[in-house]
């Protein structure tokens, strides 16, 4: 009888024991859950101080292969002298999970300005590369996250490297504003941007959502002549030409022109710089003996139009006129050789 009751006794020992380690359990993964749903990732691990004395990088763990899931990795660059600033620049290798209507909601990595904790911007996705971005002081924070889902790859590189204020790049000049800017200089800055949303919000910061809107509203005044004649130009690519006629008959061929130059208007800048025109070129079999010099010159010429954005001076006003215009270039649509004179005798 003592043996059979100090089983029993056992038994509910262990029982109660169980079910306190369950309800222990239990209550752990409540609170991850609940975490989980908050922030859809686990708690953020303390950053990662880099002191940043010469070029380097950072990347996404595995890089360039997939990242793993259920991650948070931050890092803060800080350069070791006080008056330089930090650019940092995407690898062209860039690919973290899709967006979910247009938001980064689930794996992304953002950029931080520490001194006003101001988000220079979150990107994730593949479809495109995010731009250059540059510091207002002498650090910057980076701040990876990925959810517990899907995971992509490669993930991301960021090249950084130390800008002195008086040596920046085209984009630099984003620290004063753009009507400040001798027009050669602004010329220089416009050449950096790659798409009119990310010219307009350099041009504009404050109202660069109502710019584009304005820009791109469909008037008549607008629309101009490129719609009306239907006369834009189209895009041909002679390499699909037989080679030999491509490296030596005299054909259309694309040439980059400055509208600048080709227009001769140095009190504007347009955007894009250059534009692709066809133009006369290659090589002339001129056989006769009595030609001194043969050239290739056009002999049926069209005039096109190309819409582009025209950037103007204010008349006794700061800033800048900004619309759509239409230019007329010529495109070289026939060609010939032609002897240009006679040898003596």
């Amino acid at each position: 009888m003592l043996l059979f009751a100090f089983l029993l006794l056992t038994s509910a020992l262990a029982s109660q024991r169980h079910g306190a380690q369950a309800e222990s359990n239990l209550s752990v993964k409540l609170q991850f859950s609940s975490a989980k749903e908050q922030n859809g990732v686990q708690d953020p691990q303390h950053e990662k101080i880099i002191t940043v004395s010469t070029n380097g990088s950072i990347h996404s763990p595995k890089f360039p292969h997939a990242y793993p899931r259920n991650t948070v990795l931050v890092w803060r660059l800080v350069a070791v002298e006080e008056n330089v600033w930090i650019q940092l620049t995407f690898d062209e290798r860039f690919g973290l999970e899709d967006p979910e209507d247009d938001i980064c909601k689930y794996d992304f990595v953002e950029v931080e300005e520490p001194s006003d904790g101001t988000i220079l911007g979150r990107w994730c996705g593949s479809s495109t590369v995010p731009s250059k971005q540059i510091s207002k002081g002498n650090q910057i924070r980076i701040r990876f996250v990925s959810d517990e889902y899907f995971s992509s790859e490669p993930g991301f590189c960021i090249h950084y490297t130390l800008l002195m204020p008086h040596h920046t790049e085209a984009a630099s000049p984003s620290m004063l504003p753009p009507s400040a800017l001798p027009l050669d200089l602004l010329n220089n800055a416009v050449a950096g941007f790659s798409t009119v949303e990310e010219l307009i919000r350099y041009l504009e910061p404050d109202r660069w959502q109502l710019d584009l809107e304005d820009l791109y509203r469909p008037t008549w005044q607008i629309l101009g002549k490129a719609y009306i004649r239907e006369r834009k130009s189209r895009v041909v690519d002679l390499n699909l030409l037989k080679e030999e006629v491509r490296l030596y008959s005299c054909t259309p061929r694309n040439f980059s022109v400055s509208l600048r130059e080709e227009l001769k208007r140095t009190d504007t800048i347009f955007w894009p710089l250059c534009l692709l025109v066809k133009r006369c070129g290659g090589n002339c079999a001129c056989c006769h003996h009595t030609c001194n010099e043969c050239q290739c010159v056009p002999t049926k010429v069209t005039k096109k139009y190309h819409e582009v954005l025209q950037l103007k001076p204010r008349s006794g006003v700061k800033g800048l006129h900004k619309s759509l215009t239409d230019v007329p270039l010529e495109h070289h649509e026939e060609c010939a050789c032609v002897c240009k004179g006679n040898t003596e005798g």
